[in-house]
């Protein structure tokens, strides 16, 4: 690793433990983080709209003509009016003409919309309606390990959650008796459901949080002080313990800080 890498290694240490910081409280460096954050995201989306959409579908085929005053002799002049509703968008920052940009955007919900609805039909709701009509599988019912997904067993409690969690939401009957009892059941299913989905989501947090400790300790605090490294220095170790002396500075100043809010607040009972 040359100087310049572990220069960019280090912006990504000192972003990582900036961004930690917010377990403290909010403070300046991770305002930093965050507002880096949101800027080169902004930047890059711009970047990609710009080269991934405005130039291929709107420059690129309105190329091959020319204006004349409001007339553009170009083969394909219908490409013109995405462009036109887009410059539309933006009168929304003009309280006088701010009406216009309603048209794009109900044209764009629409289209969403109409786009959506038939692709989450197909992918969310008749996938699960085929998979919850599989066939039990009674040659192979208990499965070859633990709770198998393709035994008959698995497809009998997929069959039977699915019964009892819409039962659940059949407010037609009163929920006492039988019907109370699969109701009870399916609630139980979709807490089931729930925190397998809130385990899954925390597990893959967990996953991020360890690459990033990961990251601090094998990508910068060894490159730090790899004496094998052909290109190592001084410097290496120089701009790592200028990140722990800021750190350092930054948690006796708070330290500081607290104690003088402290000392003030007893002197004033």
């Amino acid at each position: 690793m040359d100087f310049t890498t572990f220069l960019w290694t280090t912006l990504g240490a000192f972003l990582t433990l900036a961004t930690f910081s917010f377990l403290y409280k909010d403070n300046p460096f991770y305002k930093l983080a965050e507002h880096l954050v949101v800027g080169v995201s902004a930047g890059y989306f711009v970047i990609i709209v710009w080269h991934g959409t405005m130039v291929p579908n709107l420059f690129q085929k309105l190329a091959d003509g020319d204006w004349f005053m409001l007339w553009l002799n170009s083969t394909q002049p219908w490409y013109i009016v995405p462009g036109i509703l887009g410059i539309l968008m933006w009168t929304r920052f003009s309280r006088k003409y701010g009406w216009l940009s309603r048209w794009p955007m109900a044209l764009y919900i629409g289209i969403a919309a109409g786009v959506a609805v038939p692709l989450e039909m197909s992918n969310k709701v008749n996938k699960q309606l085929v998979a919850t009509m599989v066939d039990i599988n009674w040659s192979n019912f208990m499965g070859t390990g633990f709770f198998d997904p393709f035994s008959g067993l698995a497809n009998l409690l997929i069959f039977i959650g699915v019964i009892a969690g819409l039962i659940y939401f059949f407010f037609s009957k009163a929920h006492t008796g039988a019907v109370g009892g699969v109701a009870k059941l399916g609630i139980w299913t979709l807490m089931i459901g729930f925190g397998a989905s809130f385990g899954f989501t925390v597990m893959a947090r967990i996953s991020l949080f360890i690459n990033r400790l990961q990251y601090l300790d094998k990508n910068w605090r060894e490159a730090a002080f790899d004496s094998s490294n052909p290109n190592y220095g001084a410097g290496f170790q120089i701009v790592f313990w200028l990140i722990i002396a800021l750190i350092v500075v930054y948690v006796v100043r708070e330290i500081m800080t607290h104690l003088s809010h402290k000392k003030a607040n007893s002197a004033t009972e």
